[in-house]
């Protein structure tokens, strides 16, 4: 592409000046930028495909950074990264040192506000609105949500709110029946019908005072150019409904939108995915949890699943698919997978309420008020704790054990390995008289023969993994088998606590009473997390210990492998075997 439209264009200001029959062309090339890179380095592919014509027309018609443009979630944002001084840098998304795969504010003055989870950017785009017209400034603000995410509940508040004031706001709709997996609810099928032209009355857009126009094809650039610069000259708040595909431009991704999301390595020419070594591997800690649920809900009719639009992510999957009137996708609506949740407990449900780590923390609340304060045995499975690499510091399930252990009622459990996660899930489903939270990390675990017989775990009881001399090391989660393969050759004790709460006191007693110094050990933020509370014991019980905390230090992860980030903050196997020898 010797004489490429791409090649000349570095910013908005180049994008401006071409002429508009050379937009396609630019659609044409921008496509082939995003596939070539995903191909080898990975990252989120259907998305940002979905979205390159409507890319171009925004930075074409708004005078941007000026005019203010928020990404919901950010997902799709790739096209306008590389249109925005980062085409150059583009090859180290999502890498270590390199840039983000989301928006990101102190990344470039185009990122107006960073994102990661979903249905924030309505609220904020407002309030930005709101404060251009306080403080006398005349430009556009421009919000762009797909149709997953205007269904959450913070959206709705943001288009209630925006509805009553006069602010220079667009929302733009980018509706392709899609979020990471197909769209669910009742405001799916209202657009549809808007789509087939069968909704013509009650428009629900209309009704809260926002100026409505569309739906239009979003890969149409003239259109989109002219609808755009139409929009312009209307005053306060509107929105424009466009019809997008997922991973338009590659077959395989229009045709597998939900696999297409994030595929991994792939070839750009063909689409097709890598091939992968048909080795036997451990499985991932997601698929135990779904194939485990199904087991026990077979043998349990009272067991519920739920997950907030993370059906594929979180393996409920399995049991949508062979129990369906007993799983729940209930949208990107973490408030209310929680509170449904527990509705359903106080009917002698046993729900097993299935939330990323970092996406429960926008159901703080619900589960404090409407679980823990109520005693309701909500069963949460949080996927993904711990450092999740290359989506970096907005998914890192880095603080739900400092967020959730100072709640009253809760137990709060980490396995080990996959056997433990079954253990729990068939514990818990035994019935308990408290909720529990059972945390577990991305990707596979340590075990290939992990479909064991189900053992009745006792709540609060740790495990001492081994015995020695030196020093004591209590592990809590998955990071034990850092600590194991660390302490191979070291004559130190290794104790998995397993519950962080209720605390495993008479195993704590004689530890502390045999070794002087004693090692702590998280995947979680070390501030108020698993090391605090053995701290808190500590001053609790008098006993004069030296304690040494290891976790995530107080401090924003960026992106990056799991395997680097862990090297980062020092729990990796390396770094942990030179802590603990520095410390015998």
């Amino acid at each position: 592409m010797q004489n490429s439209v791409l090649n000349n264009i570095n910013s908005p200001k180049e994008l401006r000046l071409l002429n508009p029959k050379d937009l396609p062309i630019l659609a044409q090339e921008l496509r082939e930028f995003i596939i070539n890179i995903v191909a080898t380095k990975e990252g989120h592919l259907g998305a940002s495909l979905g979205v390159v014509e409507l890319t171009i027309a925004l930075h074409y018609v708004f005078n941007t950074p000026e005019d203010v443009l928020l990404w919901d979630v950010g997902h799709q944002a790739y096209g306008h990264k590389i249109l925005t001084e980062r085409k150059d840098s583009f090859h180290t998304n999502r890498q270590l040192g390199g840039i983000s795969g989301f928006p990101k504010r102190s990344e470039s003055k185009y990122d107006t506000f960073g994102v990661g989870h979903s249905s924030t950017s309505i609220s904020a785009a407002l309030g930005m609105a709101i404060a251009s017209k306080l403080k006398g400034e005349d430009k556009h603000h421009i919000a762009v949500i797909g149709d997953a995410s205007i269904a959450s509940g913070m959206a709705f508040e943001g288009l209630n709110h925006a509805g009553v004031t006069d602010a220079n706001l667009l929302v733009i709709l980018n509706d392709n029946a899609i979020g990471i997996d197909p769209s669910v609810g009742a405001l799916k099928q209202y657009l549809t019908n808007v789509k087939k032209g069968t909704q013509k009355r009650n428009n629900i857009i209309e009704a809260l005072n926002f100026d409505y126009s569309g739906p239009i094809d979003g890969h149409d650039l003239s259109k989109i150019v002219f609808e755009l610069k139409r929009l312009k000259t209307v005053k306060g708040p509107k929105l424009l409904h466009i019809i997008t595909t997922k991973g338009k431009g590659l077959k395989q991704a229009e045709a597998d939108q939900v696999k297409y999301h994030a595929p991994g390595k792939f070839d750009a020419k063909t689409g097709d995915l890598a091939i992968k070594p048909n080795k036997i591997q451990p499985p991932k800690y997601q698929d135990v949890f779904g194939h485990t649920i199904v087991e026990l809900a077979k043998t349990n009719k009272n067991i519920v699943g739920i997950t907030p639009a993370m059906p594929t992510g979180s393996s409920l999957k399995y049991m949508m698919n062979e129990i369906p009137e007993r799983a729940f996708d209930v949208g990107i609506a973490e408030q209310h997978a929680v509170t449904l949740a527990a509705g359903m407990a106080t009917q002698g449900l046993i729900p097993f309420c299935n939330i990323y780590s970092t996406f429960l923390q926008r159901a703080y609340d619900q589960i404090i008020h409407d679980v823990a304060l109520q005693k309701l045995p909500v069963i949460f499975c949080l996927d993904r704790a711990g450092l999740v690499g290359e989506d970096g510091a907005t998914h890192h399930g880095i603080f739900d054990i400092s967020y959730l252990r100072c709640i009253p009622n809760l137990i709060i459990f980490a396995p080990r390995n996959e056997i433990e996660l079954r253990n729990i899930m068939y514990t818990a489903q035994l019935g308990l008289k408290l909720p529990i939270a059972i945390r577990y990390p991305r990707g596979r675990g340590v075990t290939i023969d992990w479909r064991q017989p189900f053992t009745k775990l006792e709540i609060g009881k740790g495990v001492q993994l081994k015995r020695g001399k030196q020093l004591s090391i209590l592990s809590i989660g998955a990071i034990a088998k850092n600590v194991t393969k660390a302490i191979i050759d070291l004559d130190v004790s290794h104790y998995d606590m397993r519950f962080i709460k209720p605390l495993d006191e008479n195993l704590l007693h004689p530890i502390f009473k045999t070794n002087d110094t004693i090692v702590t050990i998280e995947n979680n933020a070390t501030k108020g997390g698993f090391g605090t509370t053995i701290l808190e014991f500590a001053t609790m019980n008098n006993y004069k210990n030296t304690i040494k905390t290891l976790g995530i230090p107080d401090k924003f992860i960026e992106h990056g492998s799991v395997e680097q980030l862990l090297n980062l903050v020092g729990l990796d196997v390396e770094s942990l075997k030179k802590t603990f020898r520095n410390l015998i």
